[in-house]
C-alpha cells in the first residue's frame, strides 16, 4: 500500500486545488497514467502517477485545496486486488517538517478508537504532535494504534484546516495573472537569495547552422521544416554530456546529477505570464522528434494542457528572447536546477576569419550557473561545447 501525494509542479508551487479525478477506486493504473487534474497559479495541470498498481481509495475530493505533499489517494501495489473502499473521510495532508510548528488545533475525531491497544511509540508520537489517541484509527494487529496511525491523524487535521481556503487562480476570464506573477516573483526571489549565480557570455557564429538549415528545409514540406531554436536546444542538451555539472539539481545541500536531459523551455503565455515546462530526453531525440515535441509542448502550454512531469522534471532551462529583439539575456536559475542558458537574436555583425573580415550571422549565448556546483572554468567549457556543436549542425 502506498500514498499518492500532491506533487511539486515547480519551485513556485506551495499548494494546488484538485479539479477532477480521472480514475476511481478499483481502477488499475500504470506509471505515467494521468490520474487527476490539479489547478495551480499557472493553470490546470494533468497529474501523472509514478507507480503502477490499483487505486484503493481517493482521499481528496474535487474542489479541495491541499499543500504539496498532501496524500491524494491510496494505491495498492502491482498484482494486488482492490477491495471496495469505505467512504473516505477528510483528506490527509503531509506538509514539510518545517511546518510542524503550525499544526492547527486537533478537531474532534472522525471515528473513536474505542479500547484499541496503543504501542508505546504511538503514544509518544501522539504527545509530540498533540494528537488525541481517539482521533486515530488503528491499523495494526487486532486494531492496535501504531505511530503511523497517529501521524495520519495529525495530517488529517492539518488537511481539514488547509482545505477551507478558496483557490481560484483560473477564472472564467482566464488565468489570474496577478497570482501567477506573485508565484513567479517568489520563485525568482528564492533563486537570487539562495543560489550564488555567476554569468558568462559568448558570441557564436551561426552561418554554418543557418546554411545547413536552409538546405535541409528546402527538401521538406512546410509542416516538416525545422526552426533554428531546435538546433540551439539540441546543442545545449548534448553539451551537458561533456559538462554534466550543468544538468541536475541542488537538493538537501548537495548536487544530484540528472540521469537524463530534460530541457526546460521558457514559454511566454499569450494572456501574459511565463511557464517553464520540459522537453523530455532531448539528448536521445533527433531533430525531427525534437521539433515535434517542442511545437506540441508550446501549443499545450498555451492551451493549459500540460502534464505534471513536464513541470517537475526539467534538469536545465533554455530561454530565448531573440523574437522580441533582445540581443542577450542573463536569466535567473529556476530552482532546484543549477544552470540556465539564454539566447538572443541573430544579428549580422563584422567577423574576421582566415584573415578576411565579413558579415556573419551571430548569436549571443549566455550561461547563468550555480557556483555551488560549477565555476567559470567549467561554465566556459560548456559554452565552448555549445559553440562547437552548432558548427556541425549535420551531426545534431
Amino acid at each position: 500500500m502506498s500514498e499518492f501525494r500532491m506533487p511539486s509542479l515547480g519551485a513556485d508551487m506551495e499548494s494546488g486545488t484538485l479539479v477532477d479525478w480521472r480514475v476511481k477506486p478499483g481502477d488499475a493504473v500504470r506509471r505515467g497514467d494521468v490520474v487527476a487534474l490539479v489547478e495551480t497559479e499557472k493553470g490546470v495541470i494533468e497529474v501523472e502517477i509514478f507507480e503502477s498498481g490499483v487505486v484503493d481509495s481517493l482521499i481528496v475530493q474535487p474542489g479541495q485545496k491541499v499543500p504539496v505533499g498532501a496524500t491524494l489517494a491510496i494505491v495498492r501495489g502491482d498484482g494486488a486486488t482492490a477491495e471496495v473502499p469505505p467512504t473516505p473521510g477528510p483528506p490527509l495532508a503531509a506538509k514539510a517538517a518545517s511546518d510542524e510548528k503550525r499544526l492547527p488545533t486537533i478537531t474532534p475525531p472522525i471515528e473513536a478508537a474505542g479500547r484499541a491497544r496503543v504501542s508505546p511509540l504511538a503514544r509518544k508520537r501522539a504527545q509530540e504532535l498533540g494528537v488525541e489517541l481517539s482521533a486515530a484509527t488503528g491499523t495494526g494487529e487486532d486494531g492496535s494504534i501504531t505511530a503511523a496511525d497517529v501521524e495520519r491523524a495529525a495530517e488529517n487535521a492539518k488537511a481539514r484546516a488547509s482545505t477551507t481556503a478558496p483557490a481560484a487562480t483560473v477564472t472564467a476570464k482566464g488565468l489570474d495573472l496577478q497570482a501567477m506573477r506573485r508565484v513567479i516573483a517568489a520563485a525568482m526571489a528564492r533563486s537570487k537569495r539562495e543560489i550564488p549565480h555567476y554569468y558568462l557570455a559568448t558570441t557564436i557564429d551561426m552561418r554554418k547552422s543557418l546554411n545547413w538549415l536552409a538546405a535541409e528545409n528546402a527538401k521538406r514540406t512546410v509542416t516538416k521544416r525545422l526552426l533554428y531554436s531546435a538546433l540551439l536546444i539540441r546543442a545545449v542538451a548534448l553539451a551537458t554530456g561533456e559538462v554534466p555539472e550543468m544538468n541536475g539539481f541542488w537538493i538537501d545541500g548537495a548536487f544530484k546529477p540528472g540521469h537524463d536531459v530534460h530541457v526546460g523551455v521558457a514559454i511566454s503565455l499569450r494572456q501574459g505570464g511565463l511557464i517553464n515546462p520540459a522537453i523530455h530526453d532531448v539528448d536521445k531525440k533527433n531533430l525531427d522528434e525534437l521539433m515535434e515535441s517542442m511545437l506540441d509542448l508550446v501549443n499545450r502550454a498555451r492551451a493549459g494542457h500540460l502534464r505534471s512531469s513536464e513541470l517537475s522534471d526539467g534538469t536545465i532551462t533554455v530561454t530565448s528572447l531573440g523574437e522580441q529583439g533582445v540581443e542577450s539575456v542573463f536569466g535567473v536559475i529556476y530552482p532546484p536546477q543549477v544552470a540556465l542558458v539564454g539566447f538572443g537574436k541573430i544579428i549580422e555583425r563584422p567577423f574576421a576569419a582566415d584573415g578576411l573580415v565579413g558579415a556573419r550571422p551571430m548569436i549571443e549565448a549566455t550561461l547563468s550557473g550555480d557556483h555551488r556546483v560549477s565555476d567559470g572554468h567549467r561554465g566556459g567549457r560548456f559554452l565552448l561545447a555549445v559553440d562547437r556543436l552548432l558548427q556541425e549542425p549535420e551531426k545534431l
